[in-house]
């Protein structure tokens, strides 16, 4: 399938190396495509893991195995395979990613539980065993590579390749953070989203990486959404390698933690917008900022509602500033919120305020904001402090021939 650039792409970035981390690629030929659909990453002994996962009751071997790695701790490579997801197919399914664990562990002399699978494509179709193999060996003696790379091959609807990165300061010592993704549609994780990998060279205790991984989570993977569909194969994993040598962060009073959480942050923060920015078919980024909710879960709930609302998603692709359609996903959301105190603009123009129409509304600058790409819907339910601000994208006819030509 020959899917244009995503209108919203952004180019991928320089990203530094990261020591501990050795990057390769090959082709296993999962698909009738010509192209690397492996990435393996090995990564130095003693490397600290931490991971969140997808919700589904119909999550993937590759899941739910590695659900119990992460909390061992500890990682020395990881396999992601690209146009089979492997999910929903038994014990065949479980069978195809312990033969890759074992064949890894076996080149690397490490334990079985120190090596991570993910996969991601098309569901209910067993990994055939022989190409995982075959291309495993090839990727073991393959010649190291670049994150673009190493991110492309992961890629399935994609049509751009994503990567972030930063650095923080530890005390006197600098250290790095860099991390790629791949999620275009079947987005609307709980707890994580699409497969996501995040390396840092920081020494980090392996239950501290994991409290802040699933902080920055909640405010960032899982506040984005293209379709409303959680993925059988979410998973984010984020590996601190220790190379920078910095006296390891275990707990938030340590020197340097605010700041590489900070770093974390920004980082899931702009991996998960450039999966809404590939949203398959869109045309439009969406921001919605809801204020005034009873607490954040609250805020984070109403703005998922209205997210996931087709009617708003189309108004959006269809430029109509239609506030009565926002409305609409508020009122269904079954959070609180006072019908007499509501209020909704549009790229910084209210246009109705405590629950009504504004009486000098003038909607030709919110025509003109939503031309644009990046939108920015603002909502306040007017009962109390809590706020969230979740992002999604339009919903064209784009997306309907995606997914209708997706198994092909």
């Amino acid at each position: 399938m020959d899917l244009e650039r995503s209108p919203l792409a952004r180019p991928f970035p320089d990203m530094p190396p990261i020591d501990g981390v050795t990057l390769r690629i090959a082709r296993a030929r999962y698909k009738a495509w010509d192209r690397c659909d492996l990435t393996y990453v090995e990564l130095s002994p003693d490397t600290a893991v931490a991971g969140v996962f997808t919700r589904s009751a119909c999550a993937s071997s590759e899941v739910e195995l590695g659900r119990e790695q992460a909390r061992l701790g500890r990682a020395r490579a990881l396999i992601v395979n690209a146009g089979n997801s492997n999910a929903f197919t038994g014990y065949r399914g479980r069978e195809a990613v312990e033969q890759i664990m074992a064949q890894v562990a076996s080149a690397l002399d490490c334990d079985p539980s120190e090596v991570f699978v993910s996969s991601t494509g098309v569901i209910g179709v067993p990994l055939p065993k022989d190409k995982a193999q075959a291309g495993i060996e090839a990727a073991l003696v393959a010649a190291p590579c670049g994150w673009e790379d190493a991110a492309s091959a992961i890629g399935t609807t994609d049509t751009f390749t994503k990567g972030a990165s930063a650095s923080a300061m530890l005390a006197e010592t600098r250290v790095e953070l860099a991390g790629f993704i791949k999620g275009s549609g079947m987005i609307a994780p709980d707890m994580a989203t699409m497969l996501g990998y995040v390396f840092t060279d920081a020494a980090v205790d392996p239950a501290f990486l994991q409290e802040m991984l699933s902080k920055a989570n909640e405010a960032t993977f899982s506040c984005i959404t293209v379709d409303g569909d959680t993925s059988t194969s979410d998973t984010v994993l984020l590996f601190a390698t220790g190379k920078a040598g910095n006296r390891a962060l275990s707990s938030w009073d340590d020197d340097g933690a605010d700041a590489f959480y900070a770093a974390l942050l920004g980082i899931c923060r702009e991996l998960a917008h450039l999966v809404v920015r590939d949203g398959e078919g869109a045309q439009k980024f969406i921001e919605i900022a809801v204020t005034g909710a009873a607490d954040a879960a609250s805020a984070r709930h109403v703005g998922l509602a209205i997210a996931n609302s087709p009617l708003v998603k189309t108004a959006i692709a269809g430029g109509d500033a239609n506030w009565g359609r926002v409305v609409m996903a508020v009122g269904k959301a079954g959070e609180p919120a006072d019908r007499d105190r509501l209020s909704i603009g549009f790229g910084g123009t209210w246009a109705a305020k405590d629950g009504q129409p504004l009486a000098d509304y003038d909607e030709a600058p919110v025509a003109r904001h939503l031309e644009g790409q990046d939108i920015r819907i603002d909502v306040d339910l007017g009962v109390g402090d809590g706020r969230a601000t979740v992002w999604t994208c339009d919903l064209t006819h784009g997306y309907i021939s995606i997914n209708a030509d997706y198994r092909s």
